[in-house]
């Protein structure tokens, strides 16, 4: 059951209950969001949707939170739900539920984390006459599809040569004088994109480079372009994060061919072979001295969490409009599967074992996660680097 599957489970669930009148709610949530449990927490994801329906169902959130978890307890594919704290729900799944995540992963390709949640949607978006701004728009747009809408673009002029050519926004976007201003004819109600205008040229870095440049930081926060702040985004070293997710999502790939060189393949399961201690990583270029060893309980266990936590940063993303979300998400991807690489393979005489082959999973899991990431972002995600 992916998050998504699971998020619908507990929206049926809550519909069952008003409809049979166990919750008085005049207005059902849209969708219910499920995440890694916090601190607190426990099982495989947690939801507050007990916490949001117990204003309008006139009921104690730990009350409404007890009736969804009977309910939950008799679906299929749930093994236990707990409540905790004001109202948590913290559902654990049936089996291996970090294997049946890889596969899901590995199932969906660039494509997971997409949704129709927002099918039917049509969604306006203006950009002021600005590099910067008619590239948030176009990954807003990019990242707004994902979820199943239907963007409109516009601009307050229409996009410069260099901007198409580079840059990579579409060449057909309309031109709306009024819409840097908001006075535009959409039907939508968004605000115009209006982030920090760039202090330079951003062109010159090439597209990923320039396109990572101009939406990694939030829209308010002014881009580090210019003279010798250019720099860093071209640096092939570990203080640029956009190297950092390539260069990580480009070893997965090669983890991959060197796998198959040896005679095996990925398949999804526990990470360390019942009755082996944990795995300790040798540095590498990605892996910060002082790293301590990984579990499938640990470094392996925050990597999984975030991969089942992408669905709701796409979800979030498209909210928001806010690719820089998605950005720093792919960071923290990158950053929790570096420890993890240099223990994918055999090392010595050593055999392929199944943890081998459940690393390798996971290794292209965190790949596939990467490369679609990138790919709403308007960027590149080379197989070599």
């Amino acid at each position: 059951m992916t998050p998504v599957e699971l998020s619908r489970t507990v929206l049926h669930a809550v519909r069952r209950a008003v409809d049979e009148g166990e919750l008085a709610v005049a207005v059902l949530p849209e969708r219910v969001v499920v995440a890694p449990p916090g601190p607190g927490g426990c099982g495989d994801y947690a939801t507050n949707v007990a916490l949001q329906l117990s204003r309008p169902a006139g009921q104690p959130a730990p009350a409404v939170a007890e009736l969804l978890r009977t309910r939950l307890l008799r679906t299929d594919g749930i093994s236990d739900v707990v409540v905790t704290g004001p109202g948590f729900l913290n559902i654990s799944l049936e089996g291996d539920a970090d294997g049946r995540l890889v596969r899901d992963i590995l199932r969906a390709g660039l494509r997971y984390g997409h949704s129709d949640t927002l099918a039917g949607q049509t969604v306006d978006l203006h950009a002021t006459h600005d590099a910067r701004a008619v590239v948030l728009m176009d990954a807003v747009a990019r990242v707004l599809r994902s979820q199943g809408a239907r963007p409109r673009l516009t601009c307050a002029g229409p996009p410069e040569d260099a901007w198409v050519r580079i840059l990579g926004v579409p060449s057909d976007i309309p031109s709306d004088i009024s819409a840097g201003t908001g006075t535009g004819t959409g039907t939508g109600t968004d605000a115009p994109l209006r982030p920090v205008p760039a202090p330079a040229d951003p062109t010159p870095l090439g597209r990923d480079a320039a396109r990572w440049a101009l939406l990694h930081p939030a829209p308010h926060d002014r881009p580090h372009i210019g003279d010798s702040q250019s720099e860093q985004h071209l640096a092939q070293r570990e203080t640029n994060p956009l190297f950092r997710v390539r260069y990580a999502h480009a070893r997965t790939r090669a983890l991959l061919r060197n796998a198959a060189d040896l005679g095996f393949t990925p398949e999804p399961g526990p990470l360390t072979p019942e009755g082996d201690g944990p795995l300790t990583p040798e540095p590498g270029p990605l892996a910060p001295e002082g790293d301590g060893p990984v579990t499938a309980d640990g470094d392996a266990q925050g990597l999984i969490q975030l991969l089942a936590d992408h669905p709701r940063v796409l979800a979030a993303t498209a909210a928001h409009r806010a690719p820089d979300r998605l950005a720093r998400h792919l960071v923290a991807v990158a950053d929790a599967l570096a420890p993890l690489l240099p223990s994918v393979l055999p090392l010595g005489d050593e055999k392929p074992s199944a943890a081998h082959r459940a690393r390798l999973a996971l290794a292209e899991a965190a790949g596939t996660v990467l490369a679609g990431g990138l790919s709403l972002l308007g960027i590149d995600a080379p197989e070599h680097l």
